[in-house]
């Protein structure tokens, strides 16, 4: 099933135009129709564009395990995450570099006073 993204506090939450339980709505639609109806008609029965129904559409694809060309919502939670965490590292690397180099010219015994 498509996951929200609420659910994932490490991906940014930025102003939606389709709220999420009309997206939910029409992936369901989408999903449970037999046959399958054309996106681009059940877009515009739903008043959505449909490259944003379509990409709703491969995310809960991708999300069921149905399709690997496409992160899942959690693998692209985790990826947002680990990608905070290494920029906090890379930001504590350049501090303990610029203390080490200031510890080692105090201790330097060459450097006048």
């Amino acid at each position: 099933m498509y996951h929200r993204r609420s659910q994932h506090p490490h991906i940014r939450q930025e102003s939606r135009k389709y709220s999420l339980e009309l997206r939910d709505r029409a992936v369901r639609m989408y999903r449970t129709a037999d046959p399958k109806p054309q996106i681009k008609k059940l877009a515009i029965d739903l008043g959505v564009h449909p490259e944003a129904l379509r990409g709703w559409i491969r995310q809960a694809e991708a999300d069921a395990g149905e399709r690997d060309d496409r992160l899942t919502t959690d693998e692209r939670a985790e990826l947002a995450a680990l990608r905070k965490e290494n920029a906090q590292l890379k930001r504590a690397n350049e501090v303990l570099r610029t203390a080490s180099a200031f510890v080692a010219a105090q201790l330097d015994p060459t450097r006048p006073r």
